[in-house]
């Protein structure tokens, strides 16, 4: 099982790639779980310094950033 992992303070970017992350992953028919991440602290601890980000597993894809659905399937894969 995938963690998907969304990093942000809840901004509408931030809302929108988590749909778009839910959508792709349901589309792939993977297993998975989504989280949203908005304590700072922690996000920054990731590396990530601009929002929104997707992290897998705990490793950070993307940043600063809302992609297509079809650039996020390709990172879950």
């Amino acid at each position: 099982m995938k963690t998907i992992q969304i990093l942000g303070m809840g901004c509408p970017k931030c809302n929108k790639l988590y749909e778009l992350a839910e959508a792709a992953a349901k589309e792939l028919g993977i297993e998975y779980k989504m989280e949203k991440v908005s304590d700072i602290n922690k996000i920054t601890d990731m590396g990530v310094m601009i929002t929104p980000a997707l992290a897998v597993d705990g490793i950070v894809k993307l940043a600063g950033r809302v992609p297509t659905i079809e650039a996020i399937k390709g990172l879950l894969k």
